[in-house]
């Protein structure tokens, strides 16, 4: 996921090609659609390549890329000199060559950020495993909350203790990671 952003805006960023200013404006509007309302596509695309109900659902949603990585790779990319890619260029290095070796090693700070924002959306998913996984027997932490709550009523003070393991270790990444994504952030944010 975080490969795959990075590469696209890598395109973006440095590439000039004819429809560049129409893909980016498809990624603007994606950001307008609400990603429920694009939930019966989805359905029927896992549906049709027969992975409903296997992991490999949930694999293949969570590798995908989202328009924020997109956006923060982007910014990030946006500060890096093209006369750096120029350079590599002129001593003989393919454009595979130029991204993973100068390029790669200048987006840490995105990574970081891409990947805390990431690996806490999956780890509080609830959406696709209710969705797309409903009877395997490997859930996230917030599916395997709701299994203690039924139409009838639920088992509160389970509920509880659950919320509270699944909080700290959220706020233990949080908190060791916090410098990270706000340097990633506003580093991405600032041109110039």
């Amino acid at each position: 996921s975080l490969m795959m952003g990075a590469m696209l805006a890598y395109a973006l960023d440095r590439f000039q090609f004819r429809l560049r200013g129409l893909v980016t404006a498809l990624f603007a509007m994606a950001v307008m659609i609400p990603s429920v309302t694009t939930q019966v596509s989805i359905f029927t695309l896992v549906k049709g390549l027969g992975i409903y109900n296997t992991i490999f659902a949930g694999i293949v949603l969570y590798t995908s890329t989202d328009i924020t990585q997109i956006y923060v790779f982007r910014q990030f990319m946006s500060n890096i000199p093209k006369e750096l890619d120029e350079s590599g260029m002129v001593e003989g290095a393919s454009l595979s060559t130029v991204f993973f070796k100068l390029i790669i090693p200048q987006l840490t700070p995105a990574f970081a950020t891409v990947s805390i924002i990431k690996a806490l959306a999956i780890y509080n998913d609830i959406l696709i495993p209710y969705l797309y996984m409903p009877k395997n027997s490997l859930n996230t932490v917030a599916q395997a909350i709701r299994l203690f709550v039924t139409d009838m009523g639920g088992k509160w003070p389970i509920v509880a203790a659950g919320v509270i393991l699944i909080l700290l270790p959220t706020l233990v990444i949080y908190l060791f990671a916090q410098r990270y994504i706000i340097a990633g952030i506003s580093d991405g944010a600032v041109k110039g």
